[in-house]
């Protein structure tokens, strides 16, 4: 069984911040992409409403994902995002089943 971990995570960013938010959601990708653990780590802005971005992660396991909440830019990130999230970030985890 594989031990692979999907992590889907929402935000909304507060009005008149939403390209704050995704320069700052897209700032993540290169260098999570670039960790051992990530198989996939990808960006997404609602085509509905601009203020609400999704990333759509695949990680090796929960350690990789324990390891990668623990990377300085990530770090930095979760330390300023009061400053342009409306609510709290959604994060959901999946368990691949194939």
């Amino acid at each position: 069984m594989s031990n692979q971990l999907t992590l889907v995570v929402f935000s909304r960013a507060k009005p008149g911040m939403e390209e704050e938010l995704g320069k700052r959601l897209l700032a993540l990708v290169e260098p999570s992409r670039a960790e051992e653990g990530c198989i996939s780590y990808d960006m997404h802005q609602s085509k509905d409403d601009p203020a609400v971005w999704m990333a759509y992660e695949n990680w090796r396991s929960e350690e990789d994902l324990t390891l990668h909440f623990e990377q300085p830019y990530l770090r930095a990130f979760a330390d300023s995002k009061d400053e342009i999230l409306a609510e709290p970030l959604d994060v959901r985890k999946f368990s691949l089943k194939s």
